[in-house]
C-alpha cells in the first residue's frame, strides 16, 4: 500500500499506478506493520509494530511476476523493470534458436521484450487480447478456465505462420491454460513453440493471497521439466532460476514460498479452504 496526495486530500492505494490515474502525487510507501492515521488535522504514523530486522520482511514476489500492473512501483522497484529483468535472465540462462519472441498478455509482454533485447531475436505480437475477460487461472472450474482463454486470446496467424516461436508466460499454475495456448499457436501454423516461464516452477500452495487449494492441482508438483513440456505440447520448456528472483526485487526481502516452500511464517496445519468450497 502507498500514500498519495492531491491538493488537500490524502489517498491510499494498493498500487502506485492508481495515483497516476487520479493525477495525484506519490508521497511514500506504507511500511510493513505501520499504522497510518488520517484526520482533518493531517496524517500521522505509528511504526511501533514495524519489524526492526529487515530480513523479517517478505514482499510477495508474485506481485512483480504477475499480479501488479507493469506501471506500478513497489518499494522503489518498478514492476516493468522487474519483468524485463526476468526476460533478460531467461535469455541468458535458457537460449534457443527461433524467429520470434512473443509474450502472453499482459504480464508476459515485458518479460518477452527483455528476452528479445538480450537475445537479439525480434519481438512481436502473437495474441490479440479481449479486455473484457478477467483472470482465468482463478476461475472455479476447469471448463470455465479453458473457455475463458479461448474468449480472452486470439492468435494473429500471419504473425506466427511458419515461424519458430518463443512464447514467454509469467507462470504455470495448473497448466491447462498454458497447454491450450501452445496448441492455439500450433493451430495457427507455428513451426516450433518454445515456452519460457518468467518465474520458477510453482510447487507449493500460497496461504497469503493466491488461491491454490493444494499441491495436487499444481502442474509442476511431482513432475519433471520434461514431463511438463510433454503435457504442454511444447518443443522446449525452461523456467526462471529461483536465484534470479532477488534480482527482480533488486535485493528487497521477498516471499518465495510458492516456489521454494520456505514460508515467512508458519503455515496452517490444515487447509480449510476446501471445506468452504464444498
Amino acid at each position: 500500500m502507498c500514500i498519495g496526495k492531491r491538493d488537500n486530500a490524502y489517498i491510499l492505494v494498493s498500487e502506485s499506478c492508481a495515483l497516476d490515474t487520479l493525477g495525484a502525487e506519490f508521497v511514500r510507501d506504507v511500511r510493513p506493520g505501520e499504522v497510518v492515521t488520517i484526520t482533518k488535522e493531517g496524517i500521522s504514523s505509528d511504526t511501533s509494530l514495524c519489524p526492526t530486522d529487515k530480513s523479517k520482511e517478505a514482499r510477495c514476489i508474485f506481485e512483480y511476476i504477475y499480479f501488479a500492473r507493469p506501471d506500478s512501483v513497489f518499494d522503489g522497484v518498478s514492476v516493468y523493470h522487474s519483468r524485463m529483468c526476468a526476460g533478460r535472465a531467461l535469455a541468458m540462462d535458457s537460449p534457443v534458436e527461433a524467429d520470434l519472441v512473443v509474450g502472453v498478455p499482459e504480464s508476459g509482454n515485458a518479460a518477452a521484450l527483455g528476452y528479445s533485447l538480450q537475445s537479439g531475436i525480434p519481438y512481436g505480437t502473437a495474441f490479440v487480447k479481449n479486455s473484457y475477460v478477467g483472470r482465468t487461472f482463478i476461475k472455479p472450474k476447469q471448463s470455465n478456465r479453458e473457455s475463458s482463454v479461448r474468449i480472452k486470446l486470439n492468435v494473429l496467424k500471419e504473425a506466427v505462420m511458419g515461424k519458430r516461436v518463443i512464447m514467454i508466460d509469467d507462470s504455470i499454475v495448473r497448466g491447462t491454460t498454458s497447454a491450450l495456448i501452445v496448441n492455439m499457436l500450433r493451430e495457427s501454423g507455428a513451426k516450433e513453440v518454445h515456452v519460457r516461464i518468467s518465474s520458477p516452477p510453482f510447487l507449493h500452495p500460497c496461504y497469503f493471497g493466491t488461491d491454490i487449494p493444494n499441491e495436487d492441482q499444481l502442474m509442476a508438483h511431482n513432475r519433471t521439466i520434461e514431463e511438463i513440456r510433454d503435457l504442454l505440447g511444447a518443443d522446449s520448456l525452461s523456467y526462471l532460476k529461483i536465484e534470479r528472483l532477488n534480482e527482480m526485487a533488486e535485493g528487497l526481502p521477498i516471499c518465495t514460498a510458492c516456489f521454494s516452500g520456505d514460508y515467512p511464517i508458519e503455515p496452517p496445519k490444515e487447509d480449510i479452504r476446501g471445506e468452504y468450497m464444498e
